[in-house]
């Protein structure tokens, strides 16, 4: 393995511990906010290492998955420091790549699952394209509806922050949990734990979106989450 693979390697194992920990105390505190940067600094270079690798392999894959998990990574981190709720350059950048990389992966999905099968597979397969095309269309247009109106409310803010987070952190753990059960010991692989584990994510966000908004509605003067994951 080449020094850019290490890299890629590092940056998901501290992106697995640092969002733990990130999703695991209090929010808007230091640790927070801290664990926070980390995480969103690691799938940064998990994502651009990935899309630098990924034309490398054999087969050749497409560095467009590197490149969500940049956008996720970056809007979500963004969503907590815009205080202000008014979108910047960055969220009008980030709006219409995420548009350009929703088309090449439902393009894609498309000609996967009309053409005839490819001589040599390589996941995702097309249901699996067609379905993050959608997410990554929806993200798009949700950046593009916030753009055209100008603001978001402190709500809209945090919910964009967690939802967003969560997802980033939902393609380590998923990515590592799933896809490289080649390298954990042979009693755990294909274990329904993997599968809890790489889905943890999901029941994270639902959690925090409840306890934020039940928050917000018994104490509408606590102070909001500024910073971090």
């Amino acid at each position: 393995m080449n020094g850019i693979t290490w890299i890629h390697i590092a940056g998901g194992m501290v992106a697995l511990a640092t969002g733990a920990v990130a999703f695991a105390v209090r929010k808007g505190g230091r640790v927070h906010v801290q664990a926070g940067i980390a995480f969103a600094v690691s799938m940064l270079v998990l994502g651009i290492t990935a899309a630098y690798l990924s034309p490398l392999r054999t087969p050749a894959e497409s560095p467009v998955g590197g490149l969500m998990v940049c956008y996720f990574a970056a809007t979500g981190w963004m969503a907590a420091r815009r205080r202000s709720g008014v979108p910047g350059r960055f969220e009008k950048i980030a709006c219409a790549a995420v548009l350009f990389i929703a088309m090449a992966i439902i393009a894609k999905g498309i000609r996967l699952a009309l053409g005839p099968p490819p001589a040599v597979f390589v996941p995702p397969g097309p249901i699996e394209l067609l379905v993050l095309g959608s997410i990554c269309l929806l993200s798009g247009l949700g950046d593009l509806r916030w753009i055209l109106r100008g603001t978001l409310s402190a709500m809209q803010r945090i919910t964009r922050h967690l939802w967003r987070m969560c997802f980033a952190f939902f393609i380590a753990t998923g990515s590592f949990f799933l896809g490289q059960q080649d390298i954990l010991p042979e009693a755990v692989r294909g274990s329904p734990i993997l599968f809890g584990l790489a889905f943890a994510p999901f029941g994270l966000l639902l959690y925090w979106l409840v306890r934020v908004r039940l928050s917000r509605r018994n104490n509408p003067a606590r102070p909001e989450v500024t910073e971090g994951a």
